[in-house]
């Protein structure tokens, strides 16, 4: 496992707003008398989509609510690599698959599409609007090569039209995701080439067997004595 720790540079200070704090409160109150330190991932995460990163304050801030140690809030954003540790883009946040599906259709060229643009991964761009990262599976292997942007995925990428969506993220106006190419959810390409006929699966086959004269159904003879 990496080594992740907390971003050289720090703010003096972090606090939730009104709107974080409401619902932080609702994410404690779903816990037990006692419990509310279970909701220290939600909080962080609360954290990071206030502020596009978890900051050492922030941490402090946490702890300080759910009344636990710094070090244990620390080990919990440390832990999860879902937690950014340094600012991110403020327009985009990239994480490009590459596991082995994304990778044998095409993850390193979108990679190299956010290497030429964008530079290193892990570190903000000259512009400070985008940030990427390499990241394991992302759960859509089905629909690769496929890249996760902020909240939502892209599936079924070129390297052509990763780069529309990265401008369109960029110019604060981000199309809607899914799959590029139309699929629905993670249907086979071009469409479904089983089950097309709907009388297997809408249930008339079944109200047909139920019309059918003398369906009852069968009983043993022990039963029927019983019945009398």
């Amino acid at each position: 496992m990496s080594v992740r720790r907390l971003a050289a540079n720090q703010p003096e200070s972090f606090a939730f707003s009104a709107e974080s704090l409401k619902q932080g409160k609702a994410w404690i109150a779903r816990f037990p008398e006692g419990r509310q330190q279970s909701a220290v991932i939600p909080m962080l995460w609360l954290v990071q989509k206030q502020e596009g990163w978890v900051s050492e304050p922030a941490i402090r801030v946490v702890a300080e609510i759910l009344g636990m140690p710094v070090i244990r809030v620390y080990e919990v954003a440390t832990f999860y690599t879902m937690f950014m540790l340094e600012p991110v883009g403020s327009h985009a946040l990239v994480q490009v698959c590459g596991t082995t599906p994304c990778m044998l259709r095409g993850a390193n060229d979108l990679k190299a599409v956010c290497q030429r643009r964008f530079g290193d991964r892990d570190h903000l761009s000259p512009d400070g609007k985008v940030t990427w990262q390499e990241v394991e599976c992302l759960g859509a292997c089905s629909n690769a090569p496929m890249a996760a942007i902020n909240d939502y995925y892209y599936e079924d990428l070129t390297p052509e039209i990763f780069e529309q969506i990265l401008d369109e993220f960029i110019a604060g106006k981000p199309r809607a995701p899914g799959s590029v190419i139309g699929r629905q959810g993670s249907a086979p390409e071009g469409g479904s080439a089983v089950l097309q006929d709907a009388s297997l699966y809408d249930g008339t086959a079944a109200k047909a067997l139920k019309a059918l004269p003398n369906a009852e159904p069968k009983t043993s003879g022990v039963a029927k004595e019983a019945a009398q």
